[in-house]
This record gives structure tokens, C-alpha cells and sequence, in this order.
């Protein structure tokens, strides 16, 4: 008899659309990125990520984020965010209808450097201007901490660097933090461990977990935090995708693994499994190859037994 408690319904953000494709060889238009946002809603999903508003240099990926957010077809019930990294981007989110952006900041100082040129502290204390212009504008603001479990210079990332960043954000107003495993360093422990501390000192943050496969380690890490309390999830449909500033961070967990895994241990998610595969399968025609993602794997098996070959090369 077990002595542990699982939520009975969890929120998972579908990230594909900016974290999934931003790091591919493919850029795909903005119609082809408006119909699988558009899929993922008509399949269940309740948050959806559209992309990012950062410098089309940066991120030439996400260059049309202002277009594809004009274009979707709005779905009742479902939030449409994306992500800043400043007042600019949020001016672009403002002037192109999204009214939800998220923040990041990295927990390492290595990373932070690399890629701001600036501390951690440096780059959360500069958000304070963006808070004041979503208060003047009506967004609302949830935030990210990167690396939150470690990263290749720095090794583990001890809760000492992180929580302070999470409280940066609580003081001008953010209740929606999301730690990130951006280079999948993270274990079940370490995972457990951190956000049951920080949701019992901080319950009233919505706590989202962000998990990288890198490693392997995703589902575990999972239900990990599932354990620990915590109801919010992020996904990549067919699990492609990762930071293309952190090297080697590919392998975002695939949604259709994470819906599978919820959907087997009777905890609702409002998607349905089926149309998350079929959108999935949509994704890696478009991409061109194929992804880390243990459902996608398994219905080729079963196409593959199904047409009685046996070769590894078989397709669906």
C-alpha cells in the first residue's frame, strides 16, 4: 500500500511551437507553424507556447512570431503565451494580440555571461521594467529559470542560485515560475528535493517543471515532481527541439510520451492521445526526420509488424 498522493489533473504547456522548432534545421512557414498550433488546441492542449519575440537574428526561426500570432484562430479555453527577453519583445507581444509572456533568466552565471553578458541577478533586476509595462498594459507575466538544475561548466546548480532568482520575480508580481532542466542535467532526487522545497515555502507560485530527455532522465524526473506536489507541466509535440544556446541541450520531452504516461496512471490532462500522435507524426514530416519520441517509435513498430516487414529501415 503506497503512502504518496498524485494530483488527479495536471496543465501541460505545449512548447513545440517555440521551444520544439526554434532549434531546427527547417524553418517552416508561418502557416505551416499556425496549423499545428491550431491541431495542438484542437487536440486538448490547454497552454500552447507560439513562440518567441527575441531579435529574428538571434532566433531566425521565430523571426515571424508576430504574424503567426495574428494568424492563429484563437480557441476558447486555451492561452496563447510566448516569450521575452525584454520591453521590446514586449511591445511586439502587445502590438501582435498575445496578452500572457514569459520571462527567462539562466541560473548559471556561465550561461548568463555567454549569452547576456550579464549575471543572473544583473539580467532578473532588469525585468522589473518589464513588469511595469505589463502592469500599464494588462499582459500578464510568468517567468522561467533556465539551467535551474545544471549546466556544463558549472556542473549541479544548487538551490542557493535559483531560489533567489524565483524570488526576484516574485517581488514584482510573478506567481507562475518554471524551473527548467534546459540541458536535462536534472535526476528524480534533485528534482523531488527542489521543488518540494521551494512549493512548500513558496505555495503560492504555480510551479511548472520544463524537462529536457538529454539524458534520459525526463519521465522520471516527472514524476518526480509529481510527488513533490506539482501540476504543471512543459512539452514538445514528437519531443524535438532544445536551447540553441546551450550546446547539446536537444531532447524536449515529447508531449504524446508525457499525455501516454498521465492518461495510464488516471491523471487527466485534457488531451486526447490519438490526435497528439497523428499532430506529432504532421511535426516530423514537416522537420524532415524523425525524434525522440517513445509513442512515435512504437507506432512504427506497429505500421512496421502490421505490413509483416521486419527490417530496421521499415517506415511508416
Amino acid at each position: 500500500m503506497h503512502n504518496y498522493t498524485l494530483p488527479s489533473e495536471v496543465i501541460l504547456c505545449e512548447v513545440g511551437p517555440r521551444d520544439g522548432l526554434q532549434n531546427e534545421r527547417i524553418l517552416l512557414s508561418t502557416d505551416q507553424k499556425i496549423e499545428l498550433i491550431e491541431r495542438m488546441a484542437d487536440a486538448g492542449a490547454r497552454v500552447i507556447e507560439i513562440g518567441s519575440f527575441v531579435h529574428p537574428k538571434a532566433v531566425p526561426a521565430m523571426a515571424d512570431t508576430d504574424e503567426v500570432a495574428r494568424g492563429i484562430r484563437k480557441k476558447d479555453g486555451v492561452e496563447y503565451r510566448a516569450l521575452v527577453l525584454n520591453r521590446r519583445g514586449m511591445e511586439r507581444a502587445l502590438a501582435s494580440g498575445v496578452t500572457k509572456v514569459k520571462l527567462t533568466v539562466s541560473a548559471s552565471p556561465t550561461h548568463s555571461k555567454q549569452n547576456s553578458n550579464r549575471t543572473p541577478e544583473e539580467v532578473v533586476r532588469s525585468f522589473e521594467e518589464c513588469a511595469e509595462f505589463a502592469g500599464a498594459n494588462g499582459l500578464t507575466l510568468s517567468g522561467a529559470i533556465a539551467t535551474a538544475f545544471g549546466y556544463y561548466a558549472e556542473g549541479t546548480i544548487g538551490l542557493g542560485l535559483v531560489a533567489p532568482l524565483a524570488e526576484a520575480y516574485m517581488s514584482f508580481g510573478v506567481d507562475e515560475i518554471s524551473m527548467s532542466d534546459s540541458t536535462g542535467f536534472a535526476n528524480p532526487k534533485q528534482v523531488y528535493e527542489y521543488m518540494k522545497e521551494l512549493s512548500e515555502k513558496h505555495p503560492q507560485v504555480d510551479w511548472t517543471l520544463h524537462a529536457h530527455n538529454t539524458r534520459g532522465m525526463a519521465m522520471a524526473n516527472i514524476y518526480a515532481a509529481l510527488l513533490a506536489g506539482v501540476k504543471r507541466f512543459d512539452s514538445s509535440f514528437a519531443g524535438i527541439g532544445g536551447c540553441p544556446f546551450a550546446p547539446g541541450a536537444s531532447g524536449n520531452v515529447a508531449t504524446e510520451d508525457v499525455v501516454n504516461m498521465m492518461d495510464g496512471m488516471g491523471i487527466k490532462t485534457g488531451y486526447d492521445l490519438d490526435s497528439v500522435i497523428k499532430a506529432a507524426i504532421a511535426v516530423q514530416e514537416l522537420i524532415g526526420h524523425e525524434s525522440d519520441s517513445a509513442m512515435l517509435k512504437l507506432r512504427r513498430g506497429i505500421s512496421a509488424a502490421k505490413s509483416g516487414c521486419t527490417s530496421p529501415a521499415c517506415e511508416v
